[in-house]
């Protein structure tokens, strides 16, 4: 699956540094112990480290104190409970990413597909499964709306009876998903609306939100309860969350625990390090406030 400076004086900048740490100072300590906050319930999106046996890669979860991992689904699901990891945002319903729910052609397949999941995400002891809205193909924004809550209040009550939690993703349609649908926070929080269930919300993904319209924290701020999920990574260029992008996110992080969040953020960079295990630990000790 293809997914897709500060300035002060040299005592302000010394605790800076300690805070956010450097690509190198981190490289030089990742096999050294990683005793975490866990203020941030961490997570990680397994496609970025593909490559990576999956059993070997819940191995460097334990060690590095990562208590979950993003987009798994049913088949993997046994491999996780052996490792004692948590499954914090299930996938396998969906159609793809372009296939989405403001298209009624797709609604009979999706009712279906989810029908059949919502079930064993419950019964796994998992809250968590994503969607996608689909791409426009020329169709306008309240129409997709209305689509969309057309077919999903066919699978909410479902989701309700079980506790599980249906959260569609933000997605930037300017770089990597072109002509996607929920691309912005005001049409994804008037979709929550249309519903007012606990059951569908949310998953903000900052990196995707911050191309589109960025004002990270501020949307946070204002839109805290309809995201119910969180995803990070580098701008531009989807890579490490450290020194060498544009966001900061120890600043991000406080501003998500100051709105009471309490579930899991998962760290969706793609690593450039040749040690991707060594990104990854510099990524959640980043997020680690």
């Amino acid at each position: 699956m293809k997914r897709r400076t500060f300035i002060g004086t040299s005592t302000v900048a010394s605790v800076g540094m300690l805070t956010y740490s450097s690509g190198s100072a981190m490289k030089s300590n990742i096999h050294g112990s990683n005793k975490l906050k866990n203020n941030i319930n961490h997570s990680v999106c397994y496609w970025c480290y593909g490559k990576i046996p999956l059993e070997d890669f819940l191995q460097s979860l334990k060690s590095l104190g990562v208590k979950a991992i993003d987009l798994i689904g049913p088949k993997d699901w046994p491999l996780l409970k052996k490792y004692n990891i948590h499954s914090s945002m299930c996938n396998g319903a969906e159609i793809s990413l372009t296939e989405g729910w403001n298209e009624p052609k797709y609604h009979r397949t999706l009712i279906k597909n989810y029908t059949e999941m919502i079930p064993k995400v419950a019964e796994a002891g998992y809250t968590n499964l994503i969607c996608f809205s689909g791409n426009r193909r020329g169709m306008d924004n309240e129409v997709g709306l209305k689509n969309c809550v057309e077919g999903l209040k066919q699978i909410l009550p479902l989701a309700a009876k079980h506790d599980v939690l249906i959260q569609m993703e933000l997605l930037n349609s300017k770089v990597d998903h072109e002509d996607y649908m929920c691309d912005n926070s005001e049409w994804g929080v008037a979709l929550c609306k249309a519903f007012d269930s606990e059951n569908f919300k949310l998953l903000y993904d900052i990196y995707h939100m911050q191309i589109m319209e960025g004002d990270v924290i501020r949307t946070i701020k204002k839109y805290h309860p309809f995201f119910r999920h969180y995803h990070t990574g580098g701008n531009p260029g989807r890579n490490e969350i450290n020194e060498t992008q544009e966001l900061y996110y120890p600043a991000i992080m406080k501003s998500i625990l100051e709105t009471g969040y309490t579930g899991y953020v998962a760290q969706e960079f793609i690593p450039t390090w040749e040690d991707k295990i060594a990104a990854l630990k510099e990524g959640v000790t980043i997020c680690d406030v």
